[in-house]
C-alpha cells in the first residue's frame, strides 16, 4: 500500500522540510526545462525564435496559471478531509476534481486556440514572429490536457502530503524534455513547433508517473458510487478552485498589458521580456515552494482544527522565503549581465534585461511573503481574498506600466511588478492576521466553554 503523509502531526519543522525540499526540487526541475527550452531555442534558433515563444508568457499564465490555480483550490478541499479523516468525503472530492478538470480543459483548449491569432494581434506581436508565435501556441494548448492531468494529479498527491512522487515525475520528464528539445531543434530543424512539441510529450509522462502512484494509495481508490451525487460537492470545489484560478488568470491580464507595451517597442524589448519573465519564474520557486507547502499545511491542519500549528508552519515558510530573498535577491542585483548572457546573443537585449534584474532582486521579498501569506490565507478556507489581491495586482501593474513607460522606457516593467506585489502582500498579510486570530478566538473560546462543562458536571 502506498503511503500518505499526515501533517497534522509531530514537529513542525522537520515535518514541512521533508515536504519541501521534493516539492522544491521538482519545481525547479519544471523551470529548469523551460530555461533549457529558451535557451536551446535562443542559441539554436535565435532571438527573434526565443521573442516568439516569450511572446507566449503571459497567455501561459492565463490559460496555464488557470488550470494550475484550478488544481491547487481542488487541493485546499481535498487536503482539509484528509486532515479531519473524512475519507469518504476525500474520495467523492477527488472523483469530482477529475470530472470538473476534464470539463474545463476541453472549454480552455477550445477557447485558446480558437482565439490564438486574435490574441497575438491584439498585443502587438510583431509580424517577423507572428507565424513562429502561433505555431507555439497551438501545440501548447492542443496539449492542454496534458498539462492539466499533471496539475491535478500532483495537486491530489500534495493535498495528501506526498511531495517526493511528483519530484521523481518531473526528474524524467525534464531529461525527456531536454533531449527531445535537442533532437528536435539541433537534428531534425524543426523550428520552435519542436520545442512545443518537447513540453506536451514530458507532460503526458509526468503526468502518468503521479497516476501510476494514485492507483496505489488504498484510501482513495475510487468506486463508481465515488461519482455519484456529487453536486454540492463540485460547488465546495468550485469556490476553492475558481478564485484561485481567477486571481492567477487576473494577474496574467496585468501582464498581457505589459507585454503589449514591451511589444509595441521592439523585438529587442519582447526578447529581453521574455528572459526576465522566465528568470523571475525560475527565483519564484523557493517561495511559491514554501507556498505550496503552507497551503497544504494549513488546509490540513485547519481540517483538523489545529490553529497553533497553523502559526507554526507560517514561521517556517516565512524563514524559507527569507534566505531565499538573501541569496536570489543577491545574484539579481550583483550578476545581472552573466544571468542575461545565458538566454540572449544579442547586446540590446541584453542591455534591457540588465536593467530590470536589479530592481527587482532588492524588492524581492516583497514576492516571496506574497506566495507564504496569500497560500495561507487559502488553506484557511478563504480563496476570494487572494482573487481580491489579484485584481489589485494587476491594476497596480497596469496603472505603473501605462503611466510611467514613456519617463522610464523598459525599467518601467520593474516597476510596475514592485508596485503591484506590495498591494498584493499588503492585503494577504492583513487578512492572515485577521482570520488566524478570529479562528484562535473561538478556538479558546471553545475550550474554555468545554472546561466550564466538565467543571459543572463534577459539581
Amino acid at each position: 500500500m502506498a503511503q500518505t503523509y499526515d501533517l497534522t502531526k509531530g514537529k513542525v519543522t522537520p515535518l514541512i522540510l521533508k515536504f519541501f525540499f521534493p516539492m522544491f526540487f521538482t519545481n525547479m526541475l519544471q523551470q529548469i526545462y523551460i530555461i533549457a527550452d529558451i535557451a536551446i531555442v535562443g542559441k539554436g534558433l535565435g532571438d527573434n525564435a526565443l521573442a516568439a515563444v516569450g511572446n507566449m508568457s503571459s497567455l501561459n499564465l492565463l490559460v496555464i496559471g488557470f488550470s494550475m490555480g484550478l488544481a491547487n483550490g481542488f487541493s485546499v478541499s481535498i487536503a482539509q478531509k484528509f486532515g479531519a479523516k473524512d475519507y469518504s468525503n476525500l474520495r467523492s472530492s477527488i472523483a469530482s476534481s477529475v470530472v470538473l478538470s476534464a470539463f474545463i480543459t476541453i472549454i480552455i483548449t477550445a477557447l485558446s486556440t480558437l482565439f490564438l491569432p486574435e490574441f497575438f494581434t491584439l498585443i502587438q506581436t510583431d509580424q517577423s514572429i507572428m507565424k513562429d508565435s502561433l505555431k507555439y501556441g497551438y501545440i501548447i494548448f492542443g496539449g492542454l490536457a496534458a498539462t492539466m492531468a499533471y496539475n491535478i494529479c500532483s495537486s491530489i498527491l500534495r493535498a495528501l502530503g506526498d511531495s517526493k512522487t511528483p519530484f521523481i515525475a518531473i526528474i524524467i520528464s525534464t531529461v525527456i524534455n531536454i533531449i527531445l528539445d535537442s533532437v528536435f531543434i539541433f537534428v531534425l530543424n524543426t523550428g520552435v513547433e519542436g520545442a512545443a512539441a518537447a513540453t506536451i510529450i514530458s507532460q503526458i509522462l509526468s503526468a502518468f508517473v503521479c497516476l501510476i502512484r494514485l492507483r496505489k494509495i488504498d484510501v482513495i481508490k475510487l468506486e463508481a458510487q465515488d461519482f455519484k451525487n456529487n453536486s454540492n460537492m463540485y460547488k465546495e470545489l468550485l469556490k476553492n478552485g475558481l478564485p484561485m484560478a481567477l486571481m492567477n488568470s487576473i494577474t496574467a491580464l496585468g501582464c498581457m498589458v505589459v507585454q503589449y507595451f514591451v511589444n509595441g517597442l521592439g523585438v529587442a524589448y519582447t526578447s529581453a521580456y521574455s528572459a526576465c519573465s522566465k528568470y523571475i519564474n525560475l527565483f519564484i520557486q523557493p517561495s511559491c515552494t514554501a507556498g505550496f507547502a503552507m497551503s497544504s499545511f494549513t488546509s490540513q491542519n485547519y481540517g483538523a482544527g489545529k490553529y497553533r500549528r497553523i502559526q507554526k508552519g507560517l514561521k517556517v515558510c516565512l524563514s524559507i522565503a527569507f534566505i531565499s530573498y538573501l541569496i536570489i535577491g543577491s545574484v539579481m542585483c550583483f550578476f545581472p549581465e552573466a544571468l542575461a548572457k545565458i538566454m540572449l546573443t544579442g547586446e540590446e537585449p541584453i542591455a534591457l534585461t540588465m536593467k530590470y534584474l536589479p530592481i527587482c532582486g532588492i524588492a524581492f521579498l516583497l514576492v516571496n511573503f506574497l506566495f507564504i501569506f496569500r497560500s495561507a490565507v487559502q488553506g484557511l478556507g478563504k480563496p476570494i481574498i487572494p482573487m481580491i489581491s489579484g485584481i489589485i495586482e494587476m491594476l497596480m501593474r497596469i496603472a505603473v506600466i501605462v503611466l510611467f513607460i514613456d519617463r522610464f522606457g523598459y525599467k518601467a516593467t520593474a516597476y510596475a511588478d514592485v508596485v503591484a506585489w506590495i498591494g498584493a502582500v499588503s492585503l494577504n498579510f492583513t487578512a492572515y492576521i485577521v482570520i488566524i486570530n478570529k479562528y484562535l478566538k473561538g478556538s479558546s473560546n471553545h475550550k474554555i466553554r468545554s472546561s466550564h462543562k466538565i467543571a459543572s458536571s463534577k459539581n
